[in-house]
C-alpha cells in the first residue's frame, strides 16, 4: 500500500517563506505526476503546482513567481517552496501523486497507475 506523508506546515508571517515536503512510500514502481493542492475554509480544493516525471512544471497563477516545486525521484519526495506568503495562502495543503504500482490479477502481473493523496498539512499566514 502506498502512503503520502506531508510535513512542513505551520504558521508563517505575511511576506515570509514556507517549505512543504511530501514523501511517498510503499510498493512504488515509479511516480508520474506529483502535485500540491490546497483548500481554504469554505472553498474548493485548488491546484497549486505540479511537476511531471520528466521535470516539466506548472503553477497556478496565484503563486507564479513566488513558488518553486521540485522532486527527488530517488527519495520519492516532492517539495514546495513559497516566498512572499500572503494571508490568502492560508489553507490545508495536500500532496498528490500518480503512482504506478505492480498489480497481480488472476495470475497476470501488470503495472497500473493510481491516484494518492496525503492527509494534508495546515498553513496559516498571519501577523
Amino acid at each position: 500500500q502506498v502512503r503520502l506523508v506531508e510535513s512542513g506546515g505551520g504558521w508563517v508571517q505575511p511576506g515570509g517563506s514556507l517549505r512543504l515536503s511530501c514523501a511517498a512510500s510503499g510498493t512504488i514502481i515509479y511516480i508520474n505526476r506529483m502535485s500540491w493542492y490546497r483548500q481554504a475554509p469554505g472553498k474548493e480544493r485548488e491546484h497549486v503546482a505540479t511537476i511531471e516525471s520528466g521535470g516539466r512544471k506548472n503553477y497556478a497563477d496565484f503563486v507564479k513567481g513566488r513558488a518553486a516545486i521540485s522532486r527527488d525521484n530517488g527519495e520519492n519526495m516532492v517539495t514546495l517552496q513559497m516566498t512572499d506568503a500572503k494571508p490568502d495562502d492560508t489553507a490545508v495543503y495536500y500532496c498528490y501523486a500518480a503512482i504506478v504500482e505492480k498489480e497481480a490479477i488472476e495470475g497476470v502481473i501488470s503495472h497500473k497507475s493510481h491516484d494518492y493523496w496525503g492527509q494534508g498539512t495546515q498553513v496559516t499566514v498571519s501577523a
